[in-house]
């Protein structure tokens, strides 16, 4: 009878602690097992933030304090471009997101966003910088002023298809601002390439194309479809599709609107629920889709780091691109907090890590 009373409390609390861990996550179905090689690339780094493979066939990284250099993917060689000068890293902020124009041949600009001193205060500027003879040139502002903290910055860059930037805004630590459309913090801004605003942003003469954010450090572009990876609060971390003009529902809502006060507030306020979220959380961060043939398994998947919890993880879309069908984790803890990811032409991807010392770029092939 005590050995049956035992099993009885055991079942009970495994069912407790099933519960309390669940998230309607829509994981979908799990994925195959896929056999990985991984080669470390280079190591001695420090917080490596961003990492884009260049069309020179180089790895253009960014580190926090201010570190702009190239990587040879074959012999881990790596050279510094450029040192950002007024660049302060403070907590989570410093140099963070890059992005390099599409069109580089002819014009080879170089987006970068990254934290600073100003006279009001900590905050967040985007500058342009061209490319010429190994260095870096002419700099121009396309947006400052961003409020900024020593958390919750965003700061992921993304140049679109139609020639528009995309910047990704944390709420600097003021919450109620996401949903303040008058402020730059909690968004996902969208200017021209000079820093203008476009006339068919959603709201006129307004920067905003998304808002609702808390910290967004994850963006990519599908097709006609843009997906973006989110750190939630203690619960609820968020990979989202990008809906011109729509409300993401921070601080309101965390993540799926399955509360009674969050359900009324997403009607009222057109808000889009994520396609996945995690609780426990693991710090969404790097986000890139997978488009070459040498992983199959891998086709037609976003491919997202995790800084909490140390994997990367694949997303398969369905053919749609409006669900994530299964998901399978890799690498689980194995290389520490993961935040920069990109893919090679030929198929390879790279990894970078965030661990603040002896950080890592890791090559992942077939």
């Amino acid at each position: 009878m005590k050995t049956l009373a035992i099993s009885i409390f055991a079942l009970l609390l495994s069912m407790y602690a099933c519960k309390k861990n669940k998230t309607p996550n829509n994981q979908g179905e799990p994925l195959p097992d896929v056999e990985l090689k991984t080669r470390t690339v280079s190591s001695g780094l420090s917080h490596v933030w961003e990492m884009v493979y260049g069309p020179d066939q180089q790895l253009w990284i960014t580190e926090r304090a201010g570190k702009i250099s190239r990587v040879n993917p074959q012999t881990g060689a790596v050279t510094l471009l450029f040192n950002v000068p007024d660049v302060v890293a403070n907590g989570e902020g410093g140099l963070l997101g890059m992005a390099l124009n599409p069109q580089f041949n002819t014009n080879p600009w170089v987006y970068i966003v990254y934290n600073y001193n100003s006279g009001s205060g900590y905050k967040e500027k985007v500058v342009r910088y061209t490319y010429s003879a190994n260095s870096l040139t002419s700099p121009l502002t396309i947006l400052d002023l961003i409020p900024a903290s020593s958390i919750h910055n965003g700061s992921r860059l993304l140049v679109t298809a139609d020639q528009k930037l995309l910047i990704t805004t944390g709420d600097a630590s003021e919450a109620s601002s996401a949903q303040n459309t008058s402020s730059l913090s909690g968004k996902i801004l969208r200017v021209n390439m000079d820093g203008s605003i476009p006339s068919d942003n959603p709201i006129p003469n307004n920067r905003i194309w998304t808002y609702g954010h808390r910290n967004p450090q994850g963006l990519v572009q599908v097709g006609q479809k843009l997906y973006a990876s989110e750190h939630g609060p203690n619960n609820d971390d968020e990979v989202n599709l990008i809906l011109k003009g729509r409300n993401y529902g921070w601080p309101n809502v965390e993540g799926f609107c399955d509360k009674s006060g969050e359900q009324s507030f997403c009607s009222a306020n057109n808000v889009v629920e994520p396609l996945m979220a995690w609780t426990p959380t693991i710090a969404t961060s790097g986000l890139t889709y997978y488009s070459a043939d040498l992983i199959p398994q891998f086709k037609n998947s976003l491919l997202l780091l995790s800084l909490k919890g140390s994997r990367l993880t694949q997303l398969k879309l369905n053919d749609a691109g409006d669900k994530i069908s299964g998901s399978k984790d890799f690498f689980i803890n194995e290389f520490g907090r993961l935040r920069a990811i990109c893919q090679s032409p030929d198929g390879k991807i790279y990894i970078g890590s965030s661990n603040g010392g002896n950080d890592k770029i890791i090559e992942i092939a077939k």
